[in-house]
């Protein structure tokens, strides 16, 4: 089961515990609304930060993974660049050695 997963039934199973408590509570109608709304505003309040904090995470994430993506695709090119100039070097060493550059004896 996920970290994610568990602390979503944890928090659920709290919120159904207190609202449970709550209502079985010895109070008057009006009295549990009034702390039904109160409990419900922290837990909605406490959510709101949770999920800004989890939108700031994953945003920074992506962030990172997007910088280390552009940085190993520059990497790969001055890689590529690079085996490409000594192929054709290479080429063109073999191409003066075949044809006998009188350059090169």
């Amino acid at each position: 089961m996920s970290k994610g997963k568990f602390a979503l039934g944890t928090i659920l199973g709290a919120a159904a515990g207190l609202v449970a408590g709550i209502l079985t509570a010895p109070k008057s109608g009006k009295e549990t609304r009034a702390e039904l709304k109160a409990k419900a505003d922290v837990l909605k309040t406490d959510a709101t930060q949770k999920v800004e904090k989890v939108q700031t995470k994953a945003t920074d994430m992506a962030d990172d993974a997007r910088g280390r993506a552009t940085d190993a695709a520059r990497e790969a090119k001055a890689r590529a660049e690079e085996l490409k100039a000594r192929a054709e070097r290479a080429v063109e060493g073999a191409r003066k050695g075949f044809n006998g550059d009188p350059k090169t004896k």
